[in-house]
């Protein structure tokens, strides 16, 4: 694991850059599902003087209109959706010293975050676990089960609060919602156009060619036919594939902003080691959430549907998990304590 960076500033560094990289891949991948179809039409409906008679990408733009609105209403409507879901209760006047200790400790890192400090919402579950949700720091939610507050220590339950507030401040909240309504409206678009190109439509007639389709043109063919009939295999293809690769793409984003939110957690409480015995706890009790559903299994600290691929490293962990494996996170987080106590003089400068 030499190639794993152990300060966390370099973590933090790190898992930025690499959910730039899968944003991009997500803006790029909605475009050619949306404009994909107007690329191959575009050349397919060429004549044989080579002018295209197919020129307003008609179902790139509704494809975008339809996909900003839907986003939108999920994205206005995902956090209030998620409390609801999971059965969440709001503390308003603490009933107990474990609800007055979460208040106290979420009022102590919202301080440390320099944010102003999120609603606390407490899920009667056993199973211990905790999440973060809203649109940002202005309206953020964060939740722990009743399980949770049961197996930590003060010190261990500052470090999951940390980790949750780390989401708040680096926009995951935001970020994970938006995803979530993305994702949700690319797997109806894919059923949408898939039925919509099964029943046989004809591209073509919105440009000068005057209501020709493209069986219709006059003089088609050579190397534009050859192109726009590649492009619209592949086209069809990642219409078919768009639900299984975009939630694919969403679960790297989620794992790379686990990392992250672990290195954030650490920062706010100076004490990774104490996220680490957390995490330890957590997976030690850990038992599906029954309180969660799956559409809110990515916000967890851990994976509520207890799935057993997020249990494990390697290439199948990295591509299908919405976690990283915990012993990842552990020995990540161990290391940030060791750098830590080496930095501060607790350590011989030779360890």
């Amino acid at each position: 694991m030499s190639d794993i960076p152990l300060n966390l500033f370099e973590q933090q560094e790190k898992n930025r850059r690499q959910t730039v990289l899968w944003m991009i891949a997500f803006v790029l991948f909605f475009a050619w599902l949306g404009f994909g179809g107007d690329l191959a039409a575009w050349f397919l409906s060429k004549d044989a003087d080579g002018v295209a008679h197919y020129r307003m990408p008609w179902m790139g733009i509704v494809v975008t209109l339809i996909g900003m609105l839907v986003t939108w209403r999920a994205f206005a409507k995902g956090p209030k959706n998620v409390l609801w879901a999971s059965g969440a209760k709001p503390i308003e006047t603490p009933g107990n010293d474990q609800e007055r200790q979460l208040v106290n400790v979420v009022d102590e890192m919202a301080i440390a975050a320099s944010l102003p400090r999120p609603k606390v919402y407490l899920v009667d579950d056993p199973d211990p676990n905790a999440f973060a949700t809203g649109h940002g720091p202005e309206d953020a939610c964060i939740a722990v089960t009743s399980g949770l507050l049961t197996i930590l220590n003060r010190e261990e339950l500052q470090a999951v609060v940390a980790h949750e507030m780390g989401h708040v401040r680096n926009l995951d909240v935001r970020l994970m919602t938006t995803i979530a309504g993305l994702v949700g409206f690319i797997v109806l678009m894919s059923d949408g156009l898939g039925r919509f190109v099964r029943g046989g439509f004809r591209i073509g007639g919105l440009g000068s060619g005057g209501g020709r389709g493209l069986s219709g043109r006059k003089g088609g063919g050579g190397a534009g036919a050859a192109i726009g009939l590649v492009i619209l295999v592949l086209w069809i293809i990642s219409l078919i594939l768009a639900p299984l690769i975009v939630r694919l793409m969403a679960m790297g984003v989620s794992r790379g902003r686990e990392y992250l939110a672990d290195a954030t957690g650490a920062e706010l409480t100076r004490n990774p080691g104490a996220l680490a015995s957390a995490l330890q706890k957590i997976d030690g009790a850990h038992e599906p959430t029954k309180s969660i559903k799956r559409s809110a299994a990515h916000l967890c600290i851990t994976d509520p549907l207890g799935r057993k691929v997020n249990l494990k490293e390697g290439k199948l962990a990295n591509l299908f998990g919405t976690h990283p494996p915990m012993t990842m996170r552990i020995t990540r987080l161990k290391g940030m304590a060791f750098q830590s106590a080496k930095a501060s003089g607790e350590l011989p400068a030779g360890d």
